[in-house]
């Protein structure tokens, strides 16, 4: 969009107020609000604010930052409407440093270098599907953080079961004012948890929707007097959330570049090294993609979550599946991924590990069709099965070793990085938990 675009949807919809939000380092949005009297500023020049204020950004010696709108991602946001009809609209914004230049530390940047790479290699658009799931409890006491099922529904129930169908419903109708494809909404395996499935775009979009998607989600509840959460396994013995991401490169013709109708399983030759690159480097990268404690709470065997690292062509108990729709719509899908990740990172991350993968013509290996859940500990040996992390301070460790990562995320990020996940791991070592309580302190 242009500048004389979004001023005339300004005056089209009466819009009195922007929010320019921007991503911290852990993925939690952030936002500046001005009156849509400094449109003219906001467009020419950006707004300045404290850098050195957001987690993982800047250095108290270079606090002076500014946002950057991307007209692009403008929206008109359907549900703020003041009592005299005005509304509010929303950029999503680039940091940028007191020089004008793109801040390296800033997420959105971070996945924007990563897509130049990619150019340089000859690809053109790396589009990703990410499908975030989450859980609709009954309104939580903030003095009594509990979270209370609101049904007992399973997958694809309808009402009187899934008695958050007329919640989602309101989510999906507001996503849509927001400009979002909705392909699928239901309800998903566990109890009072839910998938909306919206259309793939390409990588920087994509992360964008994940961000506004998450505060649809929040805000509609809240209306419906529930609350949302994205917690990777808010509840023990039920199956967590995910955030499977769906791959593809695209050439400059629109042509997908993992779809080969005479190759092995209509893959190309470059798919298969893109799943290489995304098997080498999963230990990796999983701190970033599976990035709390929690994480790694849903990442067990039993509950349909993958934490063995292998791929197959549709074996969900696999890491990496391969869907069967094929052409355009030929995808490499990670079903490790928990909505907790910050999206911007958690696709730069897996694109570089991709493109490695291509570099350097690394082979996935044979595509695994048993059920890894069911093997034996000598079988998956036998077929050289590794596992991801156990723990956010194993998969913290291994992000240290890889200078890939290093590499991906700019020194200064991948410092603050480690060093707030190894301070979020020691406080919670340290913590007295309530499984504690309630199994030792009357035993001993």
């Amino acid at each position: 969009m242009t500048k004389y675009d979004i001023l005339k949807l300004i005056d089209d919809n009466n819009v009195r107020y922007l929010k320019l939000q921007f991503s911290d380092l852990l993925g939690f949005m952030k936002v500046v609000e001005v009156p849509v009297s400094q449109i003219q500023t906001v467009l020419a020049n950006g707004v300045m604010f404290d850098g050195s204020s957001i987690q993982g950004l800047v250095r108290i010696n270079e606090s002076d930052m500014f946002l950057a709108p991307d007209l692009n991602s403008f929206r008109v946001i359907p549900w703020e409407v003041a009592t005299d009809g005005s509304k509010v609209a929303l950029f999503m914004c680039d940091i940028l440093d007191v020089k004008g230049n793109n801040y390296e530390g800033d997420p959105r940047t971070i996945l924007k270098r990563q897509v130049e790479e990619m150019k340089e290699m000859g690809f053109d658009s790396f589009n990703v599907g990410l499908e975030p799931e989450f859980f609709l409890f009954k309104e939580i006491d903030p003095n009594n953080v509990k979270p209370e099922l609101t049904d007992n529904g399973g997958y694809f129930d309808v009402a009187p079961f899934d008695e958050a169908n007329n919640c989602r419903r309101e989510i999906v109708l507001e996503l849509e004012k927001l400009g979002f494809e909705i392909e699928a909404s239901h309800h998903e395996v566990s109890e009072s948890q839910h998938e909306i499935n919206f259309k793939f775009d390409s990588c920087v979009e994509g992360s964008d929707r994940v961000q506004i998607f998450k505060m649809a989600v929040k805000t509609i509840a809240r209306k419906h007097n529930m609350s949302a959460s994205f917690m990777p396994k808010p509840i023990f013995g039920i199956n967590g959330s995910g955030m499977h991401a769906n791959l593809s490169l695209f050439d400059k013709f629109g042509n997908n570049k993992f779809y080969d109708e005479n190759g092995k399983s209509q893959l190309s030759q470059e798919a298969y090294f893109f799943i290489g690159g995304l098997l080498k480097h999963a230990k990796s990268y999983t701190a970033v993609t599976n990035p709390i404690v929690n994480s790694y709470k849903r990442l067990v065997p039993g509950y349909e979550a993958p934490n063995y690292i292998s791929f197959s062509d549709s074996n969900r108990s696999a890491m990496i599946r391969i869907p069967a729709t094929r052409k355009t719509a030929t995808r490499v899908e990670v079903r490790s991924v928990d909505p907790t990740a910050n999206p911007y990172l958690a696709m730069a991350v897996l694109l570089a590990a991709g493109l490695d993968g291509i570099k350097n013509k690394i082979e996935p290996g044979e595509s695994i069709s048993e059920n890894i859940f069911k093997m034996t500990e000598d079988r998956r040996r036998e077929l050289e099965i590794t596992t991801l992390p156990k723990s956010l301070t194993d998969a913290v460790k291994e992000l240290e070793k890889s200078e890939l990562m290093k590499k991906v995320l700019g020194e200064h990020t991948f410092n603050s990085f480690v060093e707030n996940k190894k301070l979020e791991y020691d406080t919670y070592r340290k913590e007295v938990h309530q499984w504690e309580i309630e199994n030792y302190l009357n035993k001993y």
